[in-house]
């Protein structure tokens, strides 16, 4: 592709307000493509160099050295990241910048310290490191700043996964079936899906294999009463909705009313006729306590730091701080206390974060069945291999990009003796 000045620009625009860190990086982007209307590759090119610069910043910063501007940033993943030779760059740069660059690709590679290679911030490879030795750390560190493949979910109310691929191969798309999730389809390429006619006819849902992992986890019933407790957008409640047949009853709760609003779309193309949608102030509001003791499963995608993702969102990395994540781990328990007094006896509560620290995920979990006898946990493994879900988990579900190929999660099933 041709590297113009302009497109140059535009790219070093998009970093430059990324890197300030005052929003989702996704946010950044929507926002700059409202504003300069280019085409679908000149986009394609933005983003990924925007989100290089984002994923592998601590490197570039330490090979650029003291002048790392966001315009070096972006010049050095453009050479050392994404194959860009001078040639290409001569049109979009100047005569001063193309001796830098010369410069730059001769330089003698430096020591990196273990944070550096795997491009995390200290506290965070720290954290990790309590957890894993450094070839595990960097293993996860490089499944982490790999771009995230593009995986759907079928809606088994409007048809199979089968029809689905078939369509999709039809229309030119690449696709092949996830390799544990049983809806799950996984795209090659990133290819525009909002105006395709399965997506339109509520027939699948953008998901990744791993959140829909979550849904199995709980394996609703026909009939049942079931809480979404931190629903969202409402991907795993839609879910969830599917596999109870659209029958019972299926509430999705959310503190926000404009993450709820974006369910609303998604819901009338799903065909889902059990969902209720209801805005709550937090897990003590009295919308919760009416249903107190009635509720037979429970779903908690409990708030938390997001490091699981950070193939979508690498600049979660750089946002989160360790005071960040002992809020959430505040939040995150007075959640699970609240969500798990909705529990009729037998009932079901899977706590799930996307987040790869043991603090948001064992530590509460653990901590809740300290103070909660009534609480047993459930074997994670065994549940799925009941659903012919074959996948390498103990007790608890833990995935990782590295190993699973999904987002990272966490998830542990608990369940109400009495």
């Amino acid at each position: 592709m041709r590297i113009t000045e302009k497109l140059l620009d535009a790219a070093v625009v998009a970093a430059t307000d990324m890197l300030k860190f005052n929003q989702p990086a996704d946010g950044v982007l929507s926002t700059h493509f409202k504003v300069d209307r280019t085409g679908i590759q000149e986009r394609a090119f933005v983003a990924e160099t925007a989100y290089a610069v984002l994923r592998r910043k601590r490197l570039l910063e330490r090979l650029v050295g003291p002048d790392a501007t966001p315009r070096r940033l972006v010049l050095a993943a453009l050479t050392r990241l994404q194959g860009c030779n001078q040639r290409q760059l001569a049109e979009a740069v100047s005569p001063r910048e193309l001796d830098w660059l010369a410069q730059f690709k001769a330089q003698p590679e430096p020591q990196l310290t273990l944070a550096e290679q795997a491009d995390l911030p200290d506290w965070l490879a720290e954290r990790l490191l309590e957890r894993m030795g450094p070839d595990e750390l960097l293993a996860l560190a490089r499944g982490l700043n790999q771009p995230a493949q593009l995986d759907l979910r079928v809606n088994a109310l409007k048809a199979n996964r089968e029809e689905v691929l078939a369509r999709l191969t039809a229309d030119g798309i690449e696709a092949e079936a996830c390799r544990y999730a049983p809806m799950g389809v996984r795209l090659k390429g990133r290819p525009s899906l909002a105006k395709h006619p399965l997506f339109l006819d509520g027939a699948i849902e953008v998901q990744d294999e791993g959140s829909q992992l979550l849904g199995h986890l709980l394996a609703p019933k026909r009939g049942e009463m079931v809480v979404d407790f931190c629903a969202g957008a409402g991907g795993k409640t839609l879910l969830l909705g599917a596999m109870m047949r659209s029958t019972g009853r299926l509430y999705a709760f959310d503190v926000a009313d404009k993450r709820l609003m974006k369910l609303k779309p998604r819901l009338a193309r799903s065909g889902l006729s059990n969902v209720h949608p209801v805005l709550i102030s937090g897990e003590n509001d009295i919308k919760v306590k009416r249903l107190a003791g009635k509720i037979d499963r429970v779903l908690v995608d409990a708030p938390c730091s997001g490091l699981g993702t950070l193939r979508r969102n690498p600049d979660l990395k750089w946002r989160q701080t360790p005071e960040s994540v002992a809020e959430l781990m505040r939040k995150q328990a007075d959640i699970l206390a609240g969500a798990a007094r909705l529990l009729k006896a037998g009932g079901r509560l899977v706590y799930a974060t996307c987040s790869i620290l043991p603090e948001e995920n064992e530590a509460i979990v653990n901590a809740f069945l300290d103070s909660h006898p009534d609480f047993t946990q459930l074997s994670a493994a065994e549940i799925l291999a009941k659903q012919g879900i074959d996948i390498d988990v103990g007790t608890e579900l833990r995935l990782l990009p590295h190993t699973h190929g999904t987002d990272g999660f966490f998830a542990a099933v608990l369940e109400r003796k009495r």
